[in-house]
């Protein structure tokens, strides 16, 4: 059978831009965008405007293997962008909009951008981003999101820009003829792992890693065929978890919205009929504590990921009409390569039983050929019973390449037969579930967003009244989890700070949401006998303290 295997010239390489080709034929004027109240597009359009705009970024010099960054929320220009910038051969290379300009100008610096996007929201955050690079490290050329709700002066382009976003499309080419992937292993995005900013992890993923993980979320989710899909997610999250391809697979509608909160995702469900959308544990509170939350006229189906959901929290969103579906997934592997496969017979069970068991993240999707849980000593699987924990490993065809530029990061969580060490700590039940019990020890899950713990400990240790500082999470009842830090004073220091004092300290140096919520002061922190922080002693602190009580809940959407 030897001779019947194809040869590199006669293959073609797996790659998701061509699901926006086929929506143009099968879609052609059936919606693709809808955007506020003045703006939607067609698939045939969307298809069109993608190709003008790779167009004009060839015309540009972009080509193949150079990073194109953007800083843009979820608005059209962010969408069309998952296609345009691949499409010239490119690699996307998507920024939250969350962080702070010393973290942005160091991950355009690491990645070596050689465009970026930006939307006019963010314009001041990218300039001082840019005014940071050293001098002798090129800037990239900044191009302008305007938006139709954007004032006269944010869609005018000034000297910091070299075009807007609606120039550079209105002046490509509609017939330009794409740039294919040589081969199905070329990288089509890079993203950075969030909280690491003084040592970035740009996670890079391929054509064919991409290519899996949307058929396999759209067959884990059992997405049918043009659904409408609310935009609750941020795309700059892992790619939306690859729902911008995914919508272009099946012909959905995406609903753009650049900000919201309960009201808003009630009136566009209402308006547009939607029936899927995704997001943080954090949103499902939102909408189950919103006056807004009158029971919805048909179901929309939720896939939340994260920190796990409280059973209390399932049981109020279900109880307004929402489907809500639980998985797993990294940045490493692209979206949700885990989820909480539900069973008919569990059905039957108590509103309780059910909630705790959608709380757990689940079995392994199609995408994913194994997922285990080893002992830390033995690197053995743990036993199936439910409460002995290991770190969680995963192995399949939607795990990322690797670090960029990190070939000793790389190596350290994955290894020569493809198995990927994630860092979190979890059992599996005796039914072959798996249930996270707690994350890598640096990491906190706060709204959605993964911040560093050592950062944080960073800027608090450069506070001079401080001698030692250790942050873990906190339960919050809206957010999750929040930051909560451990601080010992110096001797000496005669005005001792307050926390009201600690946290406005950290907030000049910090993005708003890695922030801590919670101070506690003690005269020394539990140490090991070799003087290391027992930061398991302050997590079970932190936990018997109780949830934060958030005020004011909507300060980071």
């Amino acid at each position: 059978m030897e001779e019947l295997r194809p040869s590199p010239a006669n293959s073609s390489p797996l790659t998701p831009l061509g699901f926006l080709e086929r929506a143009a034929t099968v879609y052609a004027d059936s919606p693709s965008i809808i955007y506020n109240t003045t703006t939607t597009y067609t698939w045939s359009q969307t298809h069109r405007r993608c190709l003008q705009l790779a167009s004009s970024l060839s015309s540009y010099g972009i080509s193949r293997g150079h990073v194109v960054s953007v800083i843009a929320p979820n608005v059209p220009a962010m969408y069309e962008l998952h296609f345009a910038v691949p499409f010239a051969g490119a690699i996307l290379n998507t920024i939250n909009t969350r962080l702070d300009a010393r973290t942005v100008s160091l991950l355009l610096q690491h990645c070596e951008s050689k465009l970026a996007f930006v939307d006019y929201q963010s314009r001041a955050l990218v300039l001082e981003a840019v005014s940071l690079f050293p001098p002798n490290v090129k800037r990239p050329p900044l191009v302008l999101i305007a938006d139709d709700d954007a004032s006269t002066s944010a869609q005018t382009v000034d000297s910091n820009f070299i075009s807007t976003y609606e120039s550079l499309v209105v002046k490509g080419d509609p017939g330009f003829n794409w740039v294919r992937p040589k081969s199905e292993w070329d990288p089509i995005v890079l993203n950075y792992t969030s909280g690491t900013t003084s040592s970035p992890k740009g996670v890079v993923h391929c054509h064919r890693g991409i290519f899996l993980l949307v058929l396999n979320s759209l067959t884990d989710w059992s997405v049918p065929t043009q659904p409408v899909y609310l935009w609750t997610l941020p795309m700059f999250h892992a790619n939306g978890w690859c729902f911008p391809w995914a919508m272009a697979a099946v012909g959905g509608t995406n609903i753009c919205v650049r900000k919201f909160d309960a009201s808003i995702i009630y009136g566009l469900i209402r308006r547009h009929g939607v029936t899927h959308m995704c997001g943080a544990p954090v949103v499902l509170n939102m909408l189950s504590n919103s006056p807004d939350n009158e029971p919805l006229k048909n179901p929309v189906r939720v896939f939340t990921s994260g920190a796990p959901p409280p059973a209390a929290v399932l049981l109020r969103t279900e109880s307004l009409g929402f489907i809500v579906s639980h998985g797993y997934g990294l940045t490493e592997t692209a979206g949700m390569v885990v989820s909480c496969a539900w069973k008919r017979k569990w059905n039957l069970f108590p509103a309780e039983e059910k909630a705790r068991l959608k709380a757990r993240q689940g079995v392994r999707t199609l995408a994913l050929t194994e997922v285990d849980v080893l002992d830390s000593d033995s690197g053995q699987s743990v036993t199936r019973d439910g409460s002995s924990v290991g770190e969680i490993v995963l192995r399949g065809g939607c795990i990322m390449l690797g670090y960029l530029k990190d070939p000793i990061g790389t190596r350290k969580c994955m290894t020569n037969d493809g198995w990927f060490y994630t860092g979190d700590v979890g059992v599996m039940h005796p039914d072959g579930y798996l249930e996270i019990k707690d994350r890598s020890k640096d990491v906190i899950i706060s709204g959605g967003e993964n911040l560093s713990s050592v950062e944080v400990e960073s800027v608090l240790y450069s506070n001079p009244a401080v001698k030692e500082a250790a942050v873990v999470a906190r339960p919050d009842e809206y957010w999750g989890e929040t930051p909560c830090a451990f601080v010992s004073i110096k001797e000496g220091i005669k005005q001792k700070p307050t926390e009201k004092e600690i946290i406005r300290y950290c907030r000049e140096r910090l993005p708003h949401y890695m922030v801590p919520k919670t101070v506690v002061f003690k005269e020394e922190l539990p140490k090991t006998s070799t003087g290391k922080i027992q930061k398991f002693v302050l997590r079970d602190i932190a936990k018997n303290m109780g949830s934060v009580t958030t005020t004011t809940v909507m300060s980071r959407i």
